[in-house]
């Protein structure tokens, strides 16, 4: 019988083999298609991009200026109206941009999945793009920790507002000298010139100043830029933005100071061309802005600058009234994006999400643990914002996720939260001084956006890492840990080899974090595929604790486990960046055309059989276009998207019901503690000396050092990582420089 059935299985085995050798034939096929399309919108990308910023350059010039009024004249009898080259020109590249990346996402997402992604980065041969953006030029300056794609970026800027104000300057002079004024008079019209080439140069920078600040933009996904990085060029770029706006006012409030006439411009709101008075409330908001958002404001009263920052809504109203809907037109496509995020954070975050347990440390740590649908997919790394109704109805606050989407069985998402300000140590409160029975009855629910992220698990594509944390800085390092196992696990594409996880602490008390950690992490198979190699300093104790003080303390962690009939409300995953991109690529191109076909009604019935002039009433009305179409054509997306969504919530929720969550028991959490205890070499009294653990790392290899602590920590590593990329021979590692501290 055996012999008939290896008969049976040779005779089977060529017509099997042949079967694979065609399957393999076809995926090598449809590998090279996907990535030919992938090339192709690169290229078409780039060249939308470039083009895009030639034009940026050369505005200022009179050539390139004669040729936008020349296509005015085209376009104003159209849909598109008197402000359609402009959008065209300005706003219309950075939308291309956004839908050719829908593609773009969807192809990457897939090789992803193919292992295509990992096979080219298994060369060990990284991109110029990811090593720029990797290695950090400046450190110790104003701007915190750059890299030199940052910097390459700044430089841009910097040569564009020269550049844009040599040209200005020169052609102003060039009118002055043409015109016979007296020298005060000179003098009035020369300030007034400058104030408006210094307030069409801001109106640039504005054009930027939205897309960073869109969390879950499809742009950022494309760039792989997470919000808690995006946000700085944002804050850059909004001071730059302010410098160039108020310079615009000073010098028309010195110019009309000198004819006599301040109060009577400033309070003017003319129908039709410019509305002086919506200038001026405009800009007093934008400076309200300004002042609190300087670092020691945004430090110690977040409240205030919180509150304040909301003013933006007034500033784009009043810009929108100010400078007509001509100038206006070269920022509405990043503003467009930002309203189509900002309007899919809202409908996130209107959900209430279950907490399935809480953990309280001693050391003023509160772990939350919240239910998610099994379907919800992101990259460790991740972080999330919170806002819990009982301490605040308005605050939102940023937390690191400590849990990969692989864990257990995938339907929760743990944060840690440090009792740090008055609002963290009210949700430690909240949780710390009530009994089970009392949260028991509470049903605990509080509001969530993101997941955001990487678009790219960046921690899979090197053969070694070296993770380097401060204090509850450890928490995100634990997600990419599980990550990694689960990846190792099941056999998915990861390249590492050699994992050093190094982790600065005050006191011996904090390592009472690690009773939270999955005991899976120390599972064979992990160990087996994937060295790791775990390094504690203990900086304010000199000496180990006594025997007695080494276990965990029940009384210092306090657990409570909800019922499973409160976990009905799962995390929306409407903005994560780990998600689908197929529903986020609907929304944006529906929205879009919404705005088209609402703007060229306008246009077509309105504006044009009526001579409606280019002033406040024109800006405000297209402005009001680009909030319907967020709201009707988008929101309807989101409705379909909401209801596909739930199909696959509803399916976790049944399985959720059936099955248990409970935090480890004390007696796991000993053993663990004591198990990486005797696993990990831990010192006191000293901190980690960054430069000798990067020069421990031998051979050709490329490094990727991620960072999670306070800035001095961080720029103590990015200069170590400057420093020895810069003199190593070609045997020598390069370190590959990551930040994952959320900079609000």
């Amino acid at each position: 019988m055996e012999e008939n059935l290896a008969q049976d299985y040779h005779h089977q085995q060529p017509l099997l083999a042949t079967h694979h050798h065609q399957y393999d034939y076809t995926r090598k096929i449809s590998g090279l298609l996907l990535s030919s399309v992938k090339w192709v919108l690169i290229i078409l990308m780039w060249v939308v991009f470039v083009t895009w910023v030639v034009l940026i350059f050369l505005y200022p010039l009179n050539s390139v200026n004669y040729w936008v009024k020349d296509l005015t004249k085209h376009t104003l009898a159209t849909f598109l109206g008197i402000e359609g080259a402009a959008f065209l020109i300005f706003s219309g590249p950075i939308l291309v941009i956004a839908f050719l990346s829908i593609p773009y996402l969807i192809i990457s997402r897939k090789q992803q999945l193919h292992h295509h992604e990992y096979e080219k980065k298994n060369s060990g041969k990284y991109g110029w793009s990811h090593r720029l953006s990797t290695f950090p030029v400046l450190v110790d300056g104003p701007f915190g920790v750059v890299s030199a794609a940052e910097v390459i970026g700044i430089i841009w800027f910097i040569v564009f507002v020269i550049w844009a104000v040599f040209v200005y300057a020169l052609r102003d002079l060039t009118i002055l000298d043409e015109a016979e004024l007296t020298t005060q008079t000179k003098i009035s019209y020369m300030l007034q010139i400058a104030g408006l080439s210094v307030g069409l140069i801001g109106i640039f920078c504005l054009a930027f100043l939205f897309v960073p600040i869109s969390r879950g933009s499809i742009l950022l996904r494309l760039i792989d830029v997470p919000f808690g990085h995006a946000v700085r060029y944002h804050v850059w770029l909004g001071h730059l933005t302010m410098i160039f706006f108020t310079l615009h006012g000073l010098l028309y409030i010195i110019a009309w100071t000198m004819d006599g006439t301040l109060l009577q411009n400033i309070l003017e709101w003319a129908e039709s061309g410019v509305a002086k008075l919506a200038g001026v409330i405009g800009l007093a908001a934008g400076l309200l802005i300004w002042v609190t958002s300087v670092p020691p404001v945004r430090k110690h009263y977040f409240e205030v600058f919180y509150y304040t920052h909301h003013l933006y809504i007034i500033f784009v109203i009043f810009l929108a009234m100010h400078v007509g809907v001509i100038f206006f037109s070269i920022v509405a496509g990043s503003i467009i994006l930002f309203m189509l995020d900002r309007f899919l954070r809202f409908c996130q975050s209107r959900n209430t999400v279950d907490v399935v347990s809480a953990t309280c440390f001693s050391t003023g740590i509160l772990k939350l643990v919240l239910s998610k649908p099994k379907n919800l997919q992101y990259n460790a790394l991740s972080f999330i914002f919170v806002r819990v109704k009982e301490v605040s109805r308005l605050q939102w606050h940023p937390f690191s996720v400590s849990s990969s989407s692989l864990d257990g069985d995938h339907i929760h998402l743990s944060v840690f939260i440090r009792a740090l300000g008055g609002w963290t140590r009210k949700i430690n409160e909240n949780f710390s001084s009530q009994s089970f029975a009392e949260l028991h009855d509470l049903h605990p629910q509080i509001n969530v956006e993101g997941p955001y992220g990487h678009e790219l698990p960046h921690h899979l594509m090197y053969e070694k890492i070296i993770l380097i944390a401060g204090g509850v800085g450890i928490a995100p390092f634990l997600a990419v840990l599980s990550d990694i196992f689960h990846h190792t696990k099941q056999g998915k594409p990861c390249l590492l080899k050699h994992i050093l996880l190094v982790w600065a602490v005050k006191t011996s008390n904090d390592l009472s974090l690690l009773s939270a950690t999955d005991v899976n992490l120390i599972h064979s198979n992990f160990s087996n595929k994937v060295n790791l190699e775990f390094q504690v300093y203990i900086t304010q104790e000199s000496e180990p604790p006594l025997e007695a003080e080494t276990r965990l303390d029940d009384k210092a962690i306090k657990s409570f486990a909800f019922p499973l009939a409160n976990r009905r409300n799962m995390l929306s995953g409407l903005v994560c960046a780990g998600n689908n991109i197929i529903w986020p690529g609907i929304y944006l191109i529906t929205s879009t055309i919404g705005f088209l076909i609402l703007v060229g009604s306008l246009n077509t019935f309105y504006i044009n059989p009526n001579d409606i002039p280019t002033g406040w009433f024109h800006g405000i009305l297209y402005l009001a276009c680009m909030a319907a179409s967020v709201l009707i054509f988008g929101g309807s997306v989101i409705g379909l998207w909401h209801l596909w969504e739930s199909k696959f919530s509803q399916m976790s929720c049944d399985q959720h019901s059936r099955q248990h969550y409970n935090e480890p028991e004390t007696e796991t959490r000993n053993d663990l503690c004591e198990y990486l205890a005797c696993s990990t070499a831990i010192q006191y009294g000293i901190r980690p000396n960054i430069k000798d653990i990067l020069e421990s790392i031998q051979g050709h290899v490329n490094v990727g050092v991620i960072v999670c602590g306070p800035p001095s920590l961080e720029s103590n590593v990015a200069k170590q990582c400057r420093s020895l990329n810069m003199r190593r021979n070609i045997h020598r590692a390069i370190f590959h420089f990551h930040t994952h501290n959320l900079h609000m």
